[in-house]
């Protein structure tokens, strides 16, 4: 391991992969990688490398459909990738190991989607499907209206989940809430374990299109204060409940956006506590930096910068603008996955 990626985790970060390629899960694991997180883009792209040619041909011969084949490969792959966890799983109790599998963007489609409720209840029987025999497998459920509407009924039945697409403290809330409600109707609260993924590249994308006046500052700094209010709040509203458990954020879309970034600006500003997801090129950027990572969750920029973020920014209006665009990246790479099989498929 790079001592750069060591002091990382020395100072309490919780190191995951978003991928589950089986090649970097173990060069990540290898790092001191304690899980890993899955969806559409990363198995399109595991497919194109055509390293998963004869697994596709099998479940062509087996009859399955485009559908049924981009399901069955992705629950392989989150399975293989769950193996080299479930060691990390088993040592913590039940604490870090997860592998998080995402449901079906489709539900999400603005103009294929089901009405409301039937999203609502398509996302709790998925959930059950997905999750059942799994000890280190988290369910990612977005944090739209259906998916929040669908987290008390999933939690109520015992199921590990992670929420992604998070933008806002209005998101956050009511997310942890709804999941609390489920859980305590199952029981079991000392394996209850839940995470929130709070997006933080998007929102610094969305400042610089819509909030060009920002001072350089405070330019850049908007989804880390973000991230780092929500994770404070976090901690303290789950203090008192007495879990063994810990109930954590993962810090997520870390991946700079800017060329003139550091390419470890997000995992630097999160180090110290909780999870960071990184993309496989950010983990790499981080064991060749050099850089001794040291605690920054808790240090929020000076009280001028704060006070200019919270007088500019509408966070009703981030949120709305980054959950449309958010929605679409979401369906579309499921959409893009389902094209490439049939590609496949027509190419045998």
């Amino acid at each position: 391991m790079s001592e750069s990626l060591k002091s990382l985790i020395a100072c309490g970060t919780k190191l995951w992969l978003d991928s589950i390629d089986p090649t970097l899960v173990k060069e990540n694991r290898a790092w001191g990688a304690t899980g890993a997180t899955s969806n559409p883009i990363i198995i399109a792209d595991l497919i194109r490398t055509g390293r998963f040619d004869a697994d596709l041909k099998r479940l062509i011969r087996d009859g399955l459909d485009d559908e049924g084949i981009a399901w069955q490969l992705t629950d392989l792959l989150v399975r293989q990738a769950q193996e080299v966890f479930l060691p990390v799983w088993q040592e913590t109790q039940g604490n870090d190991g997860y592998v998080s599998f995402e449901l079906d963007p489709l539900l999400e489609d603005p103009q294929l989607g089901p009405p409301h409720a039937e999203r609502v209840a398509r996302y709790i029987a998925l959930g059950r499907k997905w999750s059942a025999g799994h000890q280190n497998r988290m369910i990612k459920v977005p944090a739209t209206p259906a998916g929040l509407d669908a987290l008390e009924g999933i939690a109520a039945a015992g199921i590990t989940i992670n929420v992604t697409l998070v933008f806002s403290p209005r998101q956050y809330r009511a997310a942890r809430e709804a999941i609390w409600r489920g859980r305590k109707k199952f029981g079991q609260l000392e394996k209850f374990k839940s995470v929130y993924s709070i997006f933080v590249s998007r929102v610094d994308v969305y400042t610089e299109q819509h909030l060009p006046q920002l001072s350089p500052a405070a330019q850049g700094q908007v989804g880390i204060v973000g991230a780092k209010r929500i994770w404070a709040e976090n901690r303290a509203w789950w203090s008192d409940k007495q879990l063994p458990l810990v109930q954590e954020l993962i810090f997520a879309s870390t991946g700079t956006k800017k060329p003139t970034d550091k390419p470890w600006k997000y995992v630097e500003a999160f180090a110290g506590s909780d999870i960071e997801t990184n993309p496989p090129a950010t983990n790499d950027a981080v064991a060749k930096s050099g850089i001794s990572f040291t605690r920054q969750v808790d240090k929020l920029p000076p009280q001028a910068v704060l006070d200019e973020i919270d007088r500019l920014v509408s966070i009703e209006h981030l949120e709305a603008t980054l959950m449309s665009e958010g929605i679409k990246k979401f369906a579309d790479p499921q959409k893009a996955l389902l094209k490439l099989i049939a590609e496949k498929r027509a190419a045998r």
